[in-house]
């Protein structure tokens, strides 16, 4: 797209993909791709999703749908064996997502997959998501605004009908290598198919790396009432996984007493946990399902929702913001308005209108500031892992290409036994290793928990074993890493021609000035001067300049013109 393409602009494409792993025996295959310009951040950004949507896609024969342009009035569109073609959807405009799956699903026949975003990308919130339903799974395209970026083209959804064989070219060699895996994967995802992610509440509580009260602390008193274990007693259904997963780390949960009983949704998860729960002082168990089942309806990202309110939540106790303001009244734990608030925002109705601009803008908008009590990098709310008290994920966040996100620079290793989360010495490097495995994982296209826990953390053998099985080709570790290195420069190259320099490679400003105030991590933060440090190394492993500008020399050795 030209340099400068406003997200909403028709010429900003939405690209839709699967990888060479996708619909084979590799567990945890069945995962999409789905990237645009964001229209929170403004940036190169990528979200992915699981479901049978993915193995569909892959099944029409193409690997990637590339929409670019504006629907003359709500469509969606239907990708099959054939090709593209709009479809009229004003009847769908304005439903949830998952009344409009449902009811795409009703006029294509149970054969075709469908995603969809709700009001929120109607009304373009900025980080609106988009839904995908499959039996009783949900897939969720949850970060960066995408959803909106759809509602911009006037698209109310993408359809996906085929069946085509994907054809493995050295099956019993991928059977070798699966069977080699199976109990690696099995030990090591035995959590996640007991808990699903919310198993990670009380651990990483008990670090000391919990944010509450929109960072005020890193511990929450009350997160035994919200973590998995006492979440599954309560709450549990079934079991749901995304097509032919082993893992089945999805859950739906059911209230069975009190105000809510009846209410059936999907289990929230730990980053969702995080952003309505402890950031907002918030411990209400059936809260936390209404909220995350009504942001999935209305097509929104939780981590961004969450995040957004726990900054008014301070601005309301600083004073930069009043009750008159929001048209309800708000403050920590008062999860009612809560969920009054995540419905005004996607309909962008009185102060939600506002809320809908994500966290950072409406920071800009309230006081001169007010922006230093946001937690975002590059304008995304950060996730449920530490900027603080994990010093991997201090320069991952602050050199993500998606800036704000979990999935550029992996936590997973940081939690690992051995691994020195409070030391600053070889983490450059460790987050160029790890942004290199994320980058291979999305192009493959992988599930972060079963290539983790299955195939290994870092890019390996494994991976090149796996990929050498399906498509017939002789790849070695060594080509692999290179590949996620020519992606991660391909991104920054885009968000460089975008204007991002050192000066937008920073963390919140409490990450670097507030150092966590007690707890088993109490101490810890990220001074300016030790993220200097840290991106000084970075960029000289990277082969970019002190701006931070991938140097033609690298370019060159990398393919790239």
């Amino acid at each position: 797209m030209p340099a400068g393409t406003d997200p909403f602009d028709p010429a900003n494409a939405v690209i839709f993909a699967v990888g060479p792993i996708t619909d084979t025996t590799v567990p945890g295959n069945s995962r999409a791709c789905v990237v645009s310009r964001s229209p929170l951040t403004g940036l190169f950004f990528d979200s992915t999703f699981g479901g049978r949507f993915p193995a569909t896609l892959k099944r029409t024969g193409f690997d990637a749908v590339v929409i670019t342009g504006r629907a003359s009035a709500p469509s969606y569109l239907v990708v099959s064996e054939t090709g593209a073609e709009l479809r009229p959807a004003a009847n769908l405009w304005g439903k949830t997502t998952r009344d409009t799956v449902n009811a795409i699903v009703a006029t294509e026949g149970a054969d075709a997959d469908a995603i969809a975003i709700g009001p929120a990308g109607e009304h373009r919130v900025r980080f609106a998501a988009m839904a995908h339903y499959w039996k009783n799974r949900e897939g969720v395209a949850g970060r960066g605004g995408i959803g909106a970026v759809l509602g911009a083209k006037n698209l109310k959804a993408v359809v996906v009908k085929g069946s085509r064989k994907t054809e493995i070219a050295e099956p019993a060699r991928l059977k070798k290598l699966i069977d080699e895996t199976r109990e690696p994967l099995k030990t090591g995802t035995q959590a996640l198919s007991i808990y699903g992610t919310p198993f990670l509440v009380g651990p990483i509580n008990a670090l000391g790396g919990l944010g509450a009260y929109n960072l005020r602390a890193e511990t929450f008193a009350e997160a035994s009432v919200i973590d998995g274990r006492e979440l599954k007693t309560h709450f549990h259904d079934r079991d749901t996984t995304c097509l032919k997963c082993p893992v089945a780390c999805g859950k739906q949960f059911a209230i069975g007493e009190g105000e809510f009983n009846g209410t059936r949704a999907k289990m929230p998860e730990y980053e969702t946990i995080f952003a309505l729960g402890p950031m907002l002082g918030n411990a209400n168990p059936e809260s936390l399902i209404l909220a995350n089942d009504l942001c999935d309806l209305l097509g929104m990202d939780t981590i961004s929702m969450g995040v957004t309110l726990a900054f008014v939540a301070e601005a309301l106790e600083r004073g930069w913001l009043t009750t008159d303001d929001l048209g309800v009244p708000f403050g920590w734990g008062d999860w009612r308005s809560m969920l009054r608030l995540v419905e005004m925002t996607a309909r962008r109705q009185g102060f939600g209108d506002r809320l809908a601009e994500g966290a950072w803008r409406l920071a800009e908008s309230v006081h001169p500031d007010a922006t230093k009590a946001v937690y975002a990098v590059k304008r995304l709310e950060l996730p449920a892992h530490s900027a603080r008290a994990l010093k991997g994920l201090s320069i991952g966040y602050a050199t993500a290409t998606r800036g704000g996100s979990h999935h550029d620079t992996r936590p997973t290793p940081q939690y690992a036994q051995g691994f020195d989360r409070r030391s600053t010495k070889d983490k450059p490097a460790f987050a160029i290793r790890s942004q290199h495995f994320t980058a291979v994982g999305d192009s493959l296209a992988l599930c972060r928990f079963t290539s983790e826990r299955g195939f290994g953390l870092f890019v390996g053998e494994p991976y090149a074993e796996m990929v050498s099985a399906v498509t017939g080709w002789n790849v070695t570790a060594d080509e692999l890493e290179r590949i996620g290195e020519r992606i991660v420069n391909l991104e920054r190259c885009f968000n460089v021609r975008e204007g991002v320099r050192r000066s937008a490679d920073v963390l919140p400003w409490k990450v670097m000035h507030e150092p966590i105030p007690d707890g088993p991590s109490a101490g810890m933060y990220c001074p300016p001067e030790e993220l200097d440090t840290m991106l000084e190394e970075y960029y000289r492993l990277r082969g970019w300049d002190a701006d931070g500008v991938p140097t033609p020399a690298t370019l060159e050795a990398l393919g790239i013109r």
